[in-house]
């Protein structure tokens, strides 16, 4: 049975990275060897850990739709270090090595790109292994998509999410909608934080909902009513894309 394994290429390999960096007396060239080794290792443990029959590493392009909608996306996320930016053509060889395609978008983020391809794959009863410890892919978890932390080394599944969120899955996007999103500095709704974000999702199911219903406390509603550009913006923003045009087919991604 077809098995699609999609990896966060930058997730791993800037993680693979840190490591190594913290390593003392290593010189750059050192760091980038030992990162490539250790690129080519986890490949293959995932190989072997998912049965994948096919398989792509996906980077991030330059600037997605996302910069575009929202000036302030990533605004105060740390640069790559530069001598990782200007090797990773050679990082990637950990990939390619082990009959997997590393692919560099010239935009799009890696995330949309995993997440269309999983789509895609999963409507086509094919099963997807997402490799990311990036929480923007818990809500696309089903039947045939799974997300798999390499660093842990296990599977996170609906309990999983529940447990560390306290919400269901598919509540996922209205809570960071609401709450916003620090680490690629989504903005979220003025003044709502994790706790007043739980509370309205646990007693309404969805934003729509609690500010039409009469029960909801004017505190609340009213920070709702004043920002609520920002909970649609943000929400948009924290949604992964399923509609990104390919240029290339499943069958290309076949492992030989």
């Amino acid at each position: 049975m077809a098995h699609l394994l999609l990896i966060d290429a930058l997730n791993l390999i800037r993680r693979i990275y840190a490591v190594d960096c913290e390593q003392p007396g290593l010189t750059d060239e050192q760091i980038i060897k030992s990162c490539l080794h250790r690129v080519k290792n986890a490949t293959r443990k995932l190989l072997k850990t998912t049965q994948a029959t096919h398989a792509i590493a996906v980077f991030d392009g330059e600037r997605s739709w996302r910069y575009h909608l929202y000036a302030d996306y990533k605004a105060n996320r740390k640069p790559m270090p530069e001598a990782l930016k200007i090797n990773l053509e050679i990082v990637s060889q950990g990939f390619n090595e082990n009959g997997v395609k590393a692919y560099f978008p010239q935009q799009d983020e890696a995330d949309d790109i995993i997440a269309t391809l999983a789509f895609k794959s999963a409507q086509h009863n094919v099963h997807a292994t997402i490799v990311s410890t990036d929480k923007g892919f818990l809500p696309m978890l089903d039947n045939n998509i799974q997300v798999y932390d390499y660093f842990k080394q296990q599977y996170i599944n609906d309990d999983e999410v529940e447990s560390k969120f306290t919400i269901t899955k598919d509540k996922l996007h209205d809570f960071w909608g609401l709450m916003g999103d620090k680490t690629n500095d989504i903005p979220g709704v003025k003044g709502i934080g994790k706790k007043t974000a739980l509370e309205i999702l646990s007693q309404y199911g969805t934003v729509e909902n609690a500010v039409q219903s009469p029960t909801l406390k004017d505190s609340v509603r009213k920070k709702l009513e004043a920002d609520m550009d920002n909970f649609v913006l943000s929400k948009v923003l924290v949604a992964l894309r399923t509609d990104i045009e390919m240029g290339f087919k499943l069958s290309q991604l076949r492992l030989t």
